[in-house]
């Protein structure tokens, strides 16, 4: 099982970018899925997450500028990213509780990373 994301890259402030991420490999369902970023010298941290019913959270810095979604046929998790500032320069993350099996624990699975860079 594993997490490709895509849709990074250079944006100016006051751009966006959409960032997709898909699963794939064997699995019995796919629990929450989400988006963290780590910036230089900073901790990991929740970008938003989206339950397998649709309920979103997200964290405080991109609340109304960052809209997650995902389309559970195909599964993948996507984030519109409107509005962008400079802080929010980050390597970005896609995570999703994958289970195996209907039996299986919690599983986190990370994608690669992919960078997203804004210029001021």
């Amino acid at each position: 099982v594993q997490l490709q994301a895509s849709g990074g890259g250079l944006v100016q402030a006051g751009g966006s970018l959409r960032l997709s991420c898909a699963a794939s490999g064997s699995m019995f369902r796919i629990n929450d899925m989400g988006w963290y970023r780590q910036a230089p010298g900073k901790q990991r941290e929740l970008v938003a997450v989206i339950t397998s019913g649709g309920i979103t959270n997200y964290g405080g810095s991109v609340k109304g500028r960052f809209t997650i979604s995902r389309d559970n046929a195909k599964n993948t998790v996507s984030l519109q990213m409107n509005s962008l500032k400079p802080e929010d320069t980050a390597v970005y993350y896609c995570n999703a509780d994958i289970r195996r099996f209907s039996f299986s624990p919690r599983n986190d699975v990370w994608g690669q990373g992919t960078q997203v860079t804004v210029s001021s």
